[in-house]
């Protein structure tokens, strides 16, 4: 099984490209993030037509989630427990339901900018919960994936420039403590299990000539329980997707793992 997680910066704008891409590389499960659309308004027919089934947590021009899968979904749950006030639309999980199921848990992490101040602490007590979940999903012996942009440079070698990143939300030393904590629960970074070197980035700002320079952060990852991590097959990162017409500027990140 193939899955693939792509922060598309906007479904009206990059409509054309997330359906060439689909039809040229045929995930099994993709999950978007930032798609800036309200549900009725995300464009499920079109993409419904290449094979999958669609599951939207959508936001008027701001955040959203989806999961597109060939597979159907089931037992769909919206937005990250934990606190029934909390209206963005981060969080979308469901499950495949294939001989070995497995939970896949889309998210997009908040940006936490600028610091300090309130965005910060939302993202920190996101994160929280977010922890809350995943210790859930691990009491409850799940195969369960987390994967999105979390908005988190997990260490230097995940940026071309890491002192450019010291005092930005993404790299402070309470975000990267909190990734720690998740990690440290039992799960996988997948990618970095596969590929320890420095130099991968999934994230190329638009500004400064960012992807021409390769100045990019690693910061959309795919963490999985142990259950999941054994079926681990390969992880990558599609980079190629950035130099594209009219790209976001995340690139989709690849895991594949044993049905």
């Amino acid at each position: 099984m193939r899955i693939a997680t792509f922060n598309i910066n906007g479904i009206k704008a990059r409509l054309p490209v997330l359906l060439e891409w689909l039809r040229d590389t045929a995930p099994d499960v993709a999950c978007l993030q930032e798609i800036k659309s309200v549900d009725a308004g995300f464009p499920s027919r079109e993409i419904s037509d290449l094979g999958y089934e669609v599951a939207v947590h959508g936001q008027k021009g701001f955040n959203g989630v989806a999961i597109l899968s060939r597979t159907p979904l089931v037992d769909i749950s919206r937005g990250l427990p934990g606190d029934e006030d909390d209206a963005q639309a981060r969080w979308i999980e469901a499950t495949i339901p294939t001989t070995r199921p497995i939970r896949i848990c889309c998210l997009y992490l908040p940006n936490g900018n600028p610091t300090p101040g309130p965005k910060y602490d939302y993202k920190l007590a996101w994160m929280e919960r977010l922890q809350a979940r995943v210790e859930a999903l691990l009491r409850s012996e799940s195969a369960a994936i987390f994967c999105g942009d979390y908005n988190v440079i997990p260490e230097d070698r995940d940026a071309a420039r890491p002192d450019a990143w010291r005092r930005d939300a993404l790299a402070l030393a309470p975000t990267r403590s909190a990734f720690r904590r998740l990690v440290h629960l039992g799960l996988t970074d997948a990618f970095r299990v596969r590929t320890p070197g420095s130099g991968h980035y999934s994230f190329w700002d638009y500004q400064a000539g960012a992807w021409e320079r390769d100045d990019g952060i690693r910061i959309d990852h795919h963490l999985l329980v142990p259950r999941a991590a054994d079926r681990l097959e390969g992880c990558w990162i599609e980079t190629t997707m950035r130099g594209g017409e009219k790209p976001s500027d995340h690139v989709p990140v690849w895991l594949e793992v044993a049905e």
